[in-house]
């Protein structure tokens, strides 16, 4: 007789593998529903600890999103500018060039294709200028700013009154303005920021139509003017060395600026070939930026690192409620040990147990947590004044529920082991 015909081994199909698996799975929701105190107590670590890491992660990310729009807002971390040399350095001395590289709205553009949407791209023209109006000819300094109409979107301050200028007034070189509150109210005399919309101011002489004023700022000091390009260089006073015009590249991360300055650099070299860093200078603030993304990375996992405190302790929890179950039903695992049942399938069970206890509580705790997170920064608007919002996103609840679960079979791992290791013998006689 064959080995696999004798009746003396117990025969069993993948079918009633599973559902013995199935039934051990059952046997162990079917106990937590038999001791609802015993795991609402168990639960209750897994919540506060679950509720305690999304709170922080949805905070911390609603402030990682304020830090970072206060550093586009008023800081260059994100900017990457490539500006005409106008010297050659021969033998420690400095000539003026004959060959300035240029830039114009084409290669602006063509940088735009090749940043792909992560960076703003745009033409600028800077410098002071003297200005005064009709009825004042007392004459005041601005900072005129000649640029593209894209800049709008990365406006020091959003516009209060009237509006920006548009592609078509750029290309016909329109002479018209958006002022900042600080030059409005100069320019006003005590009449209203508004009421100089409108109104023609001269810049060096030049007339320019006021059509936009910016919002103001909390201490805003800056008078600042923007102006289509070309109407801003006649509204500039001549300069003795030449006004190179400078490409800003603005990335929208903080984290893209190294790999879009390696992609600048490379078009540079294309177009001007490999003598383009003697014709060009590129530059950024390299060390901030990486200071920037480090205090980012650091904030973040010291947080996550504090309420991943509040999560172990939610594991023991369940690892000592585990333990004293494994105690109080030592005669019930001899008894299904002893009528077939194997080790995986006690051990199937208690991890049942602990995986349903994590989840059930990662569930409420992320409930819990949103509920906290919104609550802290709907106070922290209320005294501050500051935009602060919770950000909530998928990654905090894959985090979040993945952790639980993680937490869940690691510290119920011991107890199912230790059930599952039980003698049949000497689990029946242990009572």
């Amino acid at each position: 007789m064959s080995l696999e015909e004798s009746p003396r081994e117990p025969r069993f199909t993948y079918s009633m593998l599973d559902k013995i698996s199935v039934a051990s799975v059952a046997i162990g929701l079917q106990t937590l529903r038999l001791n609802p105190m015993r795991t609402l107590l168990s639960t209750l670590g897994i919540i506060m600890g679950v509720a305690a890491l999304v709170s922080v992660l949805s905070l911390g990310d609603g402030m990682q999103r304020y830090a970072r729009d206060q550093i586009e807002r008023t800081t260059d971390l994100h900017s990457i500018s490539l500006t005409p040399s106008l010297f050659r350095t021969v033998d420690g001395q400095r000539f003026p060039r004959t060959d300035v590289a240029t830039l114009d709205q084409s290669d602006a553009e063509s940088l735009a294709v090749l940043t792909a949407g992560r960076a703003v791209v745009t033409l600028l023209l800077s410098g002071q200028a003297l200005v005064t109006t009709r009825s004042d000819t007392i004459p005041r300094a601005a900072q005129v700013l000649g640029t593209l109409a894209n800049v709008e979107s990365e406006l020091p301050a959003p516009l209060a009154a009237g509006r920006f200028f548009t592609d078509d007034e750029v290309r016909r070189s329109a002479p018209v303005v958006v002022v900042s509150s600080a030059l409005a109210r100069r320019l006003s005399a005590g009449a209203g920021v508004e009421s100089v919309i409108g109104d023609s101011v001269l810049f060096q002489g030049q007339a320019r139509l006021v059509i936009g004023v910016l919002a103001p700022e909390t201490g805003e000091q800056q008078q600042l003017a923007f102006m289509p390009l070309e109407a801003a260089r006649s509204a500039l006073p001549p300069a003795l060395v030449g006004r190179p015009m400078t490409t800003v590249v603005k990335a929208r991360r903080v984290e893209d600026v190294t790999q879009i300055r390696k992609s600048v650099e490379g078009w540079l070299a294309q177009k001007f070939g490999t003598s383009w860093q003697d014709r060009m200078t590129i530059a950024t603030n390299q060390s901030r930026v990486a200071q920037a993304q480090q205090g980012m990375r650091l904030f973040k996992l010291f947080m996550g690192a504090l309420t991943g405190i509040s999560l172990l302790v939610g594991g023991i929890g369940i690892m000592n409620v585990l333990l004293a179950s494994v105690i109080e039903r030592t005669r019930e695992i001899g008894i299904r040990k002893a009528t077939g049942a194997r080790q995986r399938h006690i051990l199937l069970q208690f991890l049942s147990e602990s995986v349903t206890i994590s989840t059930a509580g990662s569930m409420i705790g992320v409930l819990l947590g949103v509920s906290a997170s919104y609550t802290v920064t709907a106070f922290m608007r209320s005294v501050t004044s500051a935009p602060i919002h919770a950000g909530f996103s998928l990654g905090t609840l894959l985090i979040a529920v993945g952790a639980s679960v993680i937490v869940g079979l690691t510290f119920g791992l011991y107890p199912a082991l230790r059930a599952a290791r039980l003698s049949p013998v000497d689990a029946i006689h242990r009572e």
